[in-house]
């Protein structure tokens, strides 16, 4: 990257941007707006359309040289070195439902690595922030004293076996939350709420600010093995760091099938 570049500050842009998509969302929120279906169970609303439509626009306008993949069919390849991975409305499902837990997730690449975010904020290098102040993750060290989160598809589940994990997890941590909109998510674990997080099969407009948010926020973000992520790789763990290893230890059993509690027959509860 050329010195120019290193010194040019998209998070501003970026902050007004996403404020002027998330007014828009509000504003068919309040609403109820009618619910769509991609496919069999993934929600599509017109307002992750006119929102899609709207940061487009933006993006276009400021930087038109700049290539823009969007979860709702936005594609602009322009071949040069800057690409957005937009997600106009991560939790259309609790937005669709009235439960006031969704986003708006810009994240913006240079030649594959990760640049800047906004979502809470983050710039390459320069930390993370949340509302203006500077953010970092916990400082909790023991797994058992963490509060953890994760997430489930909307079609398909019957073939993810993150089931396991979140009842392994469950049982070895405060809990496992589970609030539908992975880029909150991760940028929960950003600022300390949650000390960490895992998620099977995300798309690159699902993480590609919360990770860097993570990141800049002194966290750590890994493949389940414990492997560097690419930009579009799909499995996640992230966490404050200090419980990662932990974290690693325990998929490791998982994937391994050792040590995993029976999952409770309910018609023993019942009894």
């Amino acid at each position: 990257m050329s010195q120019s570049s290193d010194h040019f500050e998209f998070v501003p842009r970026m902050s007004e941007i996403a404020r002027e998509a998330g007014a828009l969302l509000m504003e068919y929120f309040r609403r109820r707006v009618k619910i769509e279906y991609k496919g069999d169970a993934d929600l599509v609303t017109e307002a992750d359309r006119a929102s899609e439509k709207r940061i487009l626009e933006r993006i276009r306008a400021h930087w038109p040289s700049h290539e823009v993949i969007g979860e709702e069919g936005a594609r602009v390849e322009t071949g040069g070195d800057y690409r957005w991975y937009v997600d106009p409305l991560d939790g259309t499902t609790n937005f669709a439902h009235g439960y006031p837990v969704f986003c708006v997730s810009l994240g913006l690449a240079f030649q594959g690595k990760r640049k800047a975010a906004e979502l809470f904020a983050a710039e390459c290098g320069k930390g993370a922030r949340l509302n203006g102040q500077p953010i970092a993750v916990s400082k909790t060290s023991q797994l058992a004293q963490s509060l953890v989160a994760t997430g489930f598809p909307s079609h398909k589940r019957h073939k993810n076996p993150n089931i396991y994990f979140y009842h392994q997890l469950t049982l070895r941590t405060h809990g496992v939350r589970r609030a539908g909109s992975a880029a909150l998510d991760l940028a929960s674990v950003a600022c300390g709420r949650f000390d960490g997080f895992w998620e099977f099969n995300l798309n690159a407009w699902d993480t590609a600010a919360g990770i860097l948010i993570v990141e800049e926020a002194g966290g750590k973000v890994s493949g389940f093995r414990g492997e560097d992520l690419a930009i579009t790789d799909r499995d996640v763990l992230a966490s404050n760091g200090l419980i990662h290893g932990d974290m690693l230890r325990e998929f490791g059993e998982i994937f391994a099938g050792r040590g995993l509690d029976p999952l409770p027959d309910p018609r023993e509860c019942k009894k």
